[in-house]
């Protein structure tokens, strides 16, 4: 029994691996902190184990409005806003290019 148990979690994780469910994605971000830039905020759920920053940083960049940059300011795992398989938010401000 235990064979099959493993041949189905193997074959649902390659499922969700094809579908692109742990590719970054956006989500709720978190309020801004003391000390942080003003802007509007963007925040980012990935896997920070497989997911590089550069991907990352260029879904950050697709969130924010035209003009600016997506300045990183936080990572938190809370799970409050992220799925198990991609448990880190990462949080940046959309400040105006100079």
């Amino acid at each position: 029994m235990r064979p099959i148990l493993a041949a189905l979690a193997l074959l649902g994780a390659a499922a969700l691996a094809g579908c692109g469910a742990l590719d970054p994605f956006a989500t709720v971000p978190d309020s801004p902190q003391p000390g942080q830039p003003a802007g509007a905020r963007v925040a980012i759920c990935h896997n920070a184990l497989t997911t590089p920053r550069a991907a990352v940083q260029a879904e950050a960049q697709r969130e924010c409005p035209a003009g600016t940059v997506a300045e990183a300011v936080d990572t938190d795992w809370y799970l409050d806003h992220c799925p198990l398989l991609l448990p880190a938010r990462a949080s940046f401000v959309c400040t105006p290019k100079k």
